[in-house]
């Protein structure tokens, strides 16, 4: 493996940078298990303002804070509504099912997004043989559905449609801030409309790990006691929560340059041969590309990527996704495009790689 690594994989790999790390070690810290931990109180309530939720509660990942979302809304034997690539359906391990008992009933939609035309019908009749609909899920910006941000008018349809059902609502915002930017919308425009939200700390903003759900006081401390059974409950935590505020004050405007990055990667991958891809299509960090099958799979061509230094991972047999991010510009987009071009020309027959290759997480 090359010393000088351009990791795309994700925004997940991103590392503290030297004023988030000094952030962390001069952090105030306490119990917060009690509630006493003041740096973990002080991000919880600079969440609640941004977002204009009443309470907020911090946990360990976008996965744990998504559970505990979706288990304040329903119990066993409940389903949610969750479009088919949806990273609570596809990329949690079967939480839902293996934690809390609910049923993901998953529902085609477009780019990762639901509307109400896909939703309407899908709610179960009331019938002793039937789960009871209780929640329905969406996710900004898709992941698995191409980086797109929904557009707030969407949201604001599937919502009310949702809580005219009497159905509720549950954002899963692992990357919620690169859709504020990418959309113009504001976040406390986009919040408005679900019970609870999920954003992640640890993606494009760069902390090294951590999640905040925010919602009513009601559901809020009901998530508070689900985090502890889910063995979430944290300790002197205001050394992480630190990173997260840090972040929140300095790297929400910065994501514009990953997004930017990812539109300079795009095009400068668009005229390999054997490469398909629309730069048009790229509104966020995140860039999916296709192989020609004649040329190899995804996996074939995300381990020679690796032998020359690049990380880039399949997302499924033909496909990959690059990920921009804090760690990588623009320089190294161009650098990484360039490595592609050259790994198709000495061709990736030689190299191992399974259907799906290796798979790009979150």
């Amino acid at each position: 493996m090359p010393e000088s690594i351009i990791n795309m994989l994700s925004d997940t790999v991103t590392k503290p940078s030297a004023e988030m790390r000094l952030r962390m070690a001069n952090a105030e810290v306490g119990d917060d298990m009690g509630g006493e931990d003041p740096t973990v109180n002080r991000l919880e309530a600079l969440v609640c303002e941004l977002t204009n939720k009443e309470a907020a509660v911090f946990a360990c990942s976008g996965t744990q804070s998504n559970q505990m979302g979706i288990r304040t809304h329903c119990i066993p034997g409940d389903e949610l509504l969750i479009e088919t690539n949806g990273h609570i359906a596809m990329f949690e391990g079967g939480a839902p099912a293996a934690i809390s008992g609910i049923m993901c009933r998953t529902i085609p939609g477009r780019r990762g997004m639901l509307d109400v035309s896909d939703l309407e019908g899908q709610v179960r009749a009331e019938n002793q043989h039937l789960c009871i609909t209780k929640l329905v899920c969406l996710e900004n910006t898709t992941n698995a559905g191409g980086g797109f941000a929904y557009p707030l008018e969407q949201i604001q349809r599937v919502c009310d449609w949702a809580h005219n059902q009497g159905l509720k609502t549950h954002l899963d915002g692992a990357r919620l801030f690169n859709a504020v930017v990418a959309s113009g919308a504001s976040l406390k425009e986009i919040c408005s409309y679900f019970d609870t939200v999920s954003i992640c700390f640890s993606k494009g903003l760069g902390c090294p790990m951590g999640s905040i759900l925010v919602g009513s006081k009601t559901d809020i401390h009901r998530a508070r006691r689900i985090r502890k059974m889910m063995g979430g409950a944290l300790r002197q935590a205001g050394i992480i929560a630190a990173s997260a505020i840090y972040a929140l004050e300095n790297n929400i405007e910065r994501l514009a340059e990953d997004h930017a990055n990812a539109k300079v990667f795009a095009n400068a991958i668009a005229d390999i041969p054997g490469i398909e891809v629309d730069p048009s299509q790229v509104e966020t960090n995140l860039v999916f590309f296709k192989l020609d099958k004649s040329i190899g799979n995804a996996g074939q061509l995300s381990n020679a990527l690796k032998a020359k230094g690049v990380r880039i991972g399949g997302m499924g047999p033909q496909t990959l996704r690059a990920c921009t991010h804090l760690d990588v510009n623009r320089d190294q987009c161009l650098q990484a495009a360039a490595t592609i071009r050259a790994c198709l020309q000495e061709g990736i027959g030689q190299f191992p790689g399974s259907i799906w290759g290796p798979f790009a997480r979150a």
